[in-house]
């Protein structure tokens, strides 16, 4: 049996056990399980060198790889209004079981998923081990994770409508501290805002790189607008904020530490908060300070309210 039959045959294990935890209504483990075969997926469809398969092939793997995020994001928000369903989900099963000999056409219009994302909670701190040992194999490509992620112009959103009674959070990123903060490339920072079990309440946002560094500072000056009503945060979510730099010994962008905010740190103008070591721990369970020096995540809130 080849390799790249073996991996296909990987794949559709995963995807069958997201599906089953899905049907199960375990919603937690299907998004981990979905979000890792996406991942999975958009690596194999975005190794340009790759001769296991073809162009079309890949844009198939870039494709699947959109509906699971689609029913990630489907699971995590409730009050969506164009839900991915799991019986559209099923429908790809033989697709992603018979990719290398699937003629038909794709059953759903979605375009491949982007080279940014989609990591499951965790997977981003393995790329590292990854990176190494597809080093010592040969089966790296230089542009495998070398893209800068996220683009420079990053992918805030603008500030939702206004509601009457409802109160809208905008975060001004102002400096984060760093003892290393001069040697950082393509610094930037995803924000997140997740409920107790670690599961996205609201889009994933990256700011854009940010260009001035001052001692151990690193400035970014850049306001994000959270994309739900604080009234409509449940109780327990908190606001995460990622510091992640590209390494490009090891090409690809990595998380250095992160920090994050809970409902009762809500509330107009300046806070600043501790930063903690990698991995990004989601249910704040096991958290471990980065450093005792005074180096901090400095931000600003404004709140908005009709």
């Amino acid at each position: 049996m080849s390799d790249v039959t073996k991996t296909i045959q990987k794949w559709h294990a995963s995807f069958r056990k997201g599906t089953d935890f899905d049907s199960w209504g375990q919603l937690v483990e299907a998004i981990d399980e979905y979000q890792i075969l996406a991942r999975q997926l958009q690596k194999g469809a975005q190794l340009p060198n790759s001769s296991e398969f073809s162009e079309d092939q890949k844009k198939t793997l870039g494709k699947l790889a959109t509906c699971l995020e689609m029913r990630s994001a489907a699971l995590q928000c409730t009050q969506s209004q164009e839900d991915f369903k799991l019986e559209d989900l099923k429908k790809l099963e033989p697709i992603i079981q018979n990719v290398l000999t699937y003629n038909k056409g794709f059953p759903f219009d979605v375009q491949p998923v982007p080279l940014r994302k989609i990591l499951a909670p965790g997977e981003e701190e393995n790329l590292e081990v990854e990176a190494e040992e597809d080093a010592v194999v040969g089966a790296g490509s230089p542009e495998s994770f070398s893209s800068r992620v996220p683009a420079l112009q990053g992918t805030l959103l603008p500030r939702l409508p206004s509601e009457p009674g409802m109160t809208l959070i905008t975060i001004k990123m102002e400096k984060i501290g760093l003892k290393d903060a001069g040697q950082c490339i393509d610094p930037y920072i995803t924000v997140s805002v997740k409920d107790l079990n670690g599961v996205d309440l609201n889009p994933v946002q990256d700011t854009p790189v940010a260009t001035r560094k001052e001692d151990t500072y690193i400035h970014f000056g850049m306001d994000v607008e959270i994309q739900k009503h604080l009234e409509k945060l449940s109780k327990g979510a908190a606001i995460f904020f990622e510091f992640k730099h590209y390494k490009p010994k090891k090409r690809f962008t990595s998380t250095k530490c992160f920090a994050f905010m809970e409902m009762d740190e809500i509330k107009p103008g300046p806070i600043v908060i501790e930063l903690y070591k990698k991995p990004t721990d989601f249910k704040r369970k096991k958290l471990q300070l980065l450093t005792k020096k005074p180096l901090y995540l400095h931000l600003h809130q404004t709140l908005h309210k009709d």
